[in-house]
Parts: C-alpha cells; sequence; structure tokens
C-alpha cells in the first residue's frame, strides 16, 4: 500500500479523554496524541450526569488539532468509551435531558427488574452479570418507574459512542460490542432482547439497528467540515466499548487470558460463543463483543478506582504526593499482611477510601495498615489475587489451562503491581501497548477501509508497531496463604 492513512482514535474513560493520531502504511502504525482531556461526572440535584457538551466540544478540538497539524487528509476516525451509559434524544435529534452517570445505580435499581423477572432468565437471556447495579436495563427501567419526562418524549436511545458520533454525523446507529455491554442484548437471537423490553414495558421505538463492528456509518458534516476546515472522513463505527478495542489490539497468542487496566480492571478471554450457565451467572461473568463478532466472558473487577480516591484523599488532606511516590512506599511496605475484596460494596463509592480500607481489615481481622505505604501495597496484592480469582474462573468455563495474561492500559507503566500479578497469577504475565483501546480502534478503522483484513492480521500489526513487556512468576507459599484469605473473605 503506497499511501500512508491518517486515522483519529477518540478514546474516553470515565476520568479522561484522548485524541490519537494513528499513521498506518500497511505494516506499521505509529501514534500521536493530539489533545487529552478530563471527564468528570457532575452531581446537581442528587443526580451524576456526563457534561456531554464539553466532551462534543473536545472531540470538535480534537479534529481542529488535527487540521492544525497539517497531515494532509483525514482518513477516517472512530470513537470507544465506557460501556452501558447513554443518551436520548427527542423527535428533533436533540438531546431530551443530560445524559445521566451509572454511578447513580443501587440495589433497589436491580431489586425493581428482578421482581418482574428473575435473575436467572435475565442472564440466560443476555449472559451479564446480573449484579452490577449501573447496567442500562437497570438505568432504563428506574427513568420508567420514575416517570422520567425525558424517557416519554425520547424518540430514539443512543449509547456514548454512538451518540457522540452522532454529534459529529448526524448518522445514528448501535455499534454491537456496546450493545453488548447493555443487558438488553441477546447473544441468541443477536438482536436486542425484545422479551425483556417488552416485559418491562420499555419503548420499543428508541433502539436503533445494530451495526457489525467495522462498519462505516457515516461521514463529518459538512457544517463541521466547513467550522474546522477538515474533508468529510469517514465515520467507523469501530469497538466502540473501549475494552473490546482494547482487547483487539492484545499480541497474544495461544491460550491466554486478558485484562483491560484502568479505572476498572475487565478481565477475560475470547471464546466464539457465550457462556449462558449457571456457573457463569455464578461466577459473576458478562459476556460481551468481541470485534470480530465473538464473545468475551470477562468479570468486572474495581481496579486503579481504590487506589486513585486513596491518593485524591491523601491530596485534599495536604499529602502532596505522587504517583511514583505511592508505589515507592509500597515497595518498602512489608508484603502480605492484610487483604481486602476490592469488590466489596464500600469500596465501590467514592471518598474517605483508606478509612473503608482500615475498618474492612479490622472487622475481618487483619492487621490495620496505617500508612500510606501498607495501604498502597494492601490495594494492589488484594488486585493482584483477585486476578488470580477470574483467571480460576476463566480455566472452569474455557475447560483448559490459560498459560499467560495479557495487561493494556495506563497501569502497566506501575511494573512493580506487573511483577506482583505475575507472582499472585504463577504465570506468565505480558504488558502492552499502554494505548490499546486507541491502537485496537485505529486498526479497526484500518480493517473498515481495507487495509486490514482480519483480526489475525490486525494483531500481527500490533506485533510490528509496539514493543511488550513480560513478567516471569516469582510464588511463594505466602501467596498461597494470602490467596486462601481472600477466598475466605469471599465467602
Amino acid at each position: 500500500m503506497g499511501k500512508v492513512r491518517n486515522l483519529l482514535a477518540f478514546d474516553l474513560g470515565a476520568s479522561n479523554g484522548r485524541a490519537i493520531l494513528g499513521q498506518f502504511d500497511g505494516e506499521r502504525i505509529t501514534m500521536q496524541e493530539l489533545h487529552r482531556f478530563e471527564n468528570n461526572y457532575i452531581e446537581m440535584n442528587g443526580v451524576y450526569y456526563w457534561d456531554t457538551p464539553n466532551l462534543y466540544n473536545q472531540l470538535k478540538t480534537g479534529l481542529l488539532k488535527f487540521k492544525q497539524g497539517n497531515f494532509g487528509e483525514l482518513d477516517s476516525f472512530g470513537i470507544d468509551t465506557w460501556g452501558v451509559d447513554f443518551g436520548l434524544l427527542d423527535k428533533n435529534g436533540h438531546l431530551a435531558g443530560v445524559p445521566r452517570s451509572y454511578r447513580l445505580g443501587i440495589q433497589a435499581d436491580i431489586d425493581a427488574v428482578t421482581e418482574k423477572i428473575p435473575a436467572q432468565d435475565l442472564y440466560s437471556r443476555t449472559g451479564i452479570d446480573t449484579s452490577l447495579t449501573f447496567n442500562t436495563l437497570y438505568q432504563l427501567y428506574r427513568r420508567k418507574r420514575e416517570n422520567d419526562a425525558a424517557l416519554e418524549i425520547a424518540d430514539t436511545m443512543l449509547l456514548t459512542p454512538d451518540l457522540l458520533g452522532y454529534f459529529l454525523t448526524g448518522a445514528k446507529g448501535t455499534e454491537y460490542t456496546i450493545a453488548t455491554t447493555t443487558q438488553l442484548y441477546s447473544p441468541t437471537t443477536r438482536d436486542w432482547d425484545w422479551e425483556t423490553i417488552d416485559q418491562l414495558e420499555l419503548p420499543r421505538h428508541i433502539f436503533t439497528k445494530i451495526d457489525k463492528t467495522g462498519t462505516i456509518r457515516g461521514h463529518l458534516r459538512p457544517e463541521l467540515c466547513q467550522e474546522l476546515g477538515l474533508n468529510p472522513a469517514a465515520f467507523v463505527a469501530v469497538g466502540s466499548h473501549d475494552t473490546a478495542s482494547a482487547v483487539a489490539a492484545i499480541p497474544g497468542t495461544g491460550s491466554f487470558a486478558f485484562c483491560s487496566s484502568g479505572t476498572w480492571s475487565l478481565f477475560g478471554a475470547e471464546m466464539d460463543k457465550p457462556d449462558l450457565s449457571c456457573e457463569a451467572a455464578a461466577a459473576g461473568f458478562s459476556n460481551e463483543g468481541t470485534v470480530q463478532g465473538g464473545f468475551r466472558p470477562l468479570r468486572t473487577i474495581i481496579g486503579m478506582w481504590i487506589i486513585q480516591e486513596c491518593r485524591r484523599d491523601w491530596l485534599k488532606s495536604g499529602i502532596d504526593i505522587s504517583w511514583d511516590g505511592v508505589v515507592q512506599q509500597a515497595k518498602e511496605a512489608a508484603p502480605l499482611l492484610s487483604i481486602i475484596d476490592p469488590d466489596a460494596p464500600e469500596f465501590y463509592a467514592g471518598g474517605n477510601m483508606e478509612k473503608k480500607i482500615q475498618d474492612f481489615c479490622r472487622r475481618t481481622g487483619q492487621p490495620v495498615p496505617e500508612t500510606i505505604g501498607q495501604v498502597a501495597r494492601c490495594v494492589y496484592e488484594s488486585l493482584a489475587l483477585k486476578y488470580r480469582h477470574a483467571l480460576e474462573g476463566l480455566e472452569k468455563m474455557k475447560g483448559q489451562r490459560i498459560d499467560s495474561l495479557n495487561i493494556v492500559g495506563g497501569p502497566i507503566n506501575n511494573r512493580f503491581l506487573d511483577q506482583l500479578i505475575a507472582d499472585s497469577l504463577d504465570r506468565q504475565v505480558v504488558t502492552g501497548p499502554i494505548e490499546g483501546a486507541a491502537m485496537g480502534n485505529l486498526l479497526t478503522q484500518a480493517m473498515a477501509l481495507g487495509d486490514i483484513k482480519d483480526l489475525d492480521q490486525l494483531r500481527q500489526v500490533v506485533r510490528n508497531s509496539e514493543s511488550v513487556e513480560i513478567w516471569q512468576p516469582h510464588h511463594t507459599p505466602e501467596w498461597e496463604a494470602a490467596y486462601e484469605t481472600l477466598k475466605t473473605l469471599l465467602k
């Protein structure tokens, strides 16, 4: 291929977003960050919202920075974000209310649905963990119960990446991987779960058609082309769920598990068919979509959120400590003294996180971590142990040993944690690429444009373009004892 493609990935997480330029020559891709911005949910009158107008404006800024960089024509762009959240549009195509944040979810939202449809039935229909309060299904039904005015006038529901894509192009649609996060998609019928939608009397007409990953859905709106001085670049419905894009960019071979690491840790493996069994449900696995149209049985584990909240509290209290400082103090603390379950309910909400950790250890009869180093080490080791628990669950589902774990995402820069994970799993750990979601997003665009034929070739491009690090395990009897502690806590 002669021409170098200019591809733009918008990769939005629940705390920040990036616009990343990918230049693809047919064999390798080089990536350059053009724009980075914060993304914070906002509390108003007891409801958590996303600042969607600001997010749209930040995407426009990313496009403008591409134009200002004199890179030539933009071939395409794609958007990936966190799952489950959505916006509602009225009959004129305007926002019907401000999109809400998943942080609002509570147990009562689950209870209201499972009173009408047993959790076991929901799982067998959708393959999504029914215990997650933030699932789109629960959010929508709560709004129906509240007689929400926005839902009553809604003409269309678009999940976050599709919503932002609509504002840039005017084209509506729902991409496959993001649809699978909602608990409203049926992997059996390969369509929306109309049975559940009808049972809960949710409005059928708000659901759009579901596009295959890699569909060219539209082009940059003429008004935006004129405003920004850009050509009408193609909008590709990439793996719009950031985890799907991140997993596409994993350069793994053989029997491997993956972890997309960030505020949340998304831990799973690739399979052609979903596992809708009671055992998968009991282990807390969700069957989310892959860019190749298959499934990723995966568990959502609270990831860096706990230590992020601790550092936020330390900074508020006047302790000016960098991430490097947190890791250094953790290294100096004694190993495997106290273990928490990162997914215990008290750790889900922000605020007073260090005290919550101390209270958990006190309540479970363990030494109470007092220093920054002790608290941080407790969090890091507990996360590494929770990964082992998830890995063993995946091995049962696959019916075979998993030989290695591939981790992508920013937290792989924490080399101390990478080694702890290898030690806990007693498996080889491969880390990289850091910008996994952005790379998967960019290379799926290249696939949509016909420059990459399939996922195997896509992953070969990743191997050509990125170096990875390999961590060998140093497993000790102390790790086994700590794992027994975690299993006791989980019971």
